[in-house]
């Protein structure tokens, strides 16, 4: 099938299918509450969000620029930095291509948050620990320097992804929460973090505390091994930070690769999870209370379709009493 609208600029693109419908469920959504999905290079959402017809592979910077433009999007998760910092053309490529006011929440690169190397990752150092880990002086030079000078923008809150680290690296709760206080005491006070876990055990008092003492966001998180996100935030000062931060991923006890299968190309929801819905609608109205901004960003392997799970949720958040 031929494609329309390729040439279109995206000025004289039509809008999105039933775009003032979803202007209407965005502006009832309080102000500083933003809706985004984990990457935005899923061809599989055409007529859906895309216009265009941006073949399998898809095409990353033109792709964000018509993503920016979906009613219900006011961010977007950029996850390909956790593999490598983007460089400082492509940051520049997609400042171009943004809109004023539209901030990306970026995960940080692994090499400052793997503890150890996993084989599958590196190959060459499987099993050793990295030197990198919690540097805060590779985290500035790598990931914030560049962002600062290129995207500064668009640079929302740096997520820091930590993959479920063993008990073999002895690394226990409380040595944790020490690491990330000396690594969150040596960085600038001028730029959003926030923490993300795999380890359920490091949920505790003193893991909050230093969140809340640097200003860092716990992000919520729903992911195979850890507690639903109502969960974690009816922990006792789970929201630490003057910003909310939540990743709805994966419905816990599901693994990634298993959700890949059974969703793709996620142009539809294929399994709803009304109590991650809920959850994100108890995040909004803590955002509302607390009168904060909240970056809610949402994963196509929750539900089948992240833009669907988003428009959902804006409902429920609209239609309640």
């Amino acid at each position: 099938m031929s494609d329309l609208f390729a040439d279109v600029p995206l000025e004289e693109l039509p809008p999105p299918p039933r775009a003032e419908e979803l202007a209407a469920l965005r502006a009832r959504l309080p102000a500083g509450v933003r809706f985004g999905t984990s990457s935005w290079t899923y061809p599989g959402w055409r007529g859906l969000v895309y216009q265009r017809d941006y073949g399998s592979k898809g095409a990353s910077v033109p792709m964000l620029e018509e993503y920016a433009r979906w009613p219900l999007f006011g961010t977007v998760g950029v996850d390909s930095s956790y593999y490598a910092p983007p460089t400082p053309e492509t940051l520049e490529r997609w400042a171009e291509r943004l809109p004023p006011d539209f901030p990306c929440v970026s995960k940080v690169w692994h090499h400052v948050t793997v503890h150890t190397f996993a084989k599958a990752m590196d190959p060459r150092r499987g099993g050793e620990k990295n030197p990198g880990f919690l540097d805060p002086d590779l985290f500035q030079e790598a990931v914030l320097e560049p962002y600062r000078r290129h995207f500064a923008g668009h640079a929302g809150p740096f997520v820091f992804e930590f993959q479920q680290i063993g008990r073999a690296s002895g690394l226990d709760p409380q040595g944790f929460a020490d690491r990330l206080d000396g690594f969150f005491d040596a960085l600038p006070r001028d730029a959003s973090y926030a923490v993300e876990l795999r380890n359920e055990e490091y949920l505790t008092p003193a893991y909050f505390a230093v969140l809340r003492e640097h200003g860092v966001a716990h992000v919520f998180n729903s992911w195979t091994r850890m507690p639903a996100i109502g969960d974690q935030l009816d922990l006792p000062g789970a929201v630490t930070a003057p910003f909310i931060v939540a990743r709805a991923l994966l419905k816990p006890g599901r693994t990634y690769n298993e959700a890949v299968d059974a969703f793709a190309p996620y142009d539809r929801i294929q399994e709803p999870l009304p109590e991650l819905r809920h959850d994100l609608v108890r995040l909004v109205e803590a955002a509302e209370r607390m009168r904060i901004p909240a970056y809610l960003l949402v994963n196509n392997r929750a539900e089948g379709s992240a833009p669907k799970t988003i428009e959902a949720v804006a409902r429920l958040w609209s239609e309640r009493g």
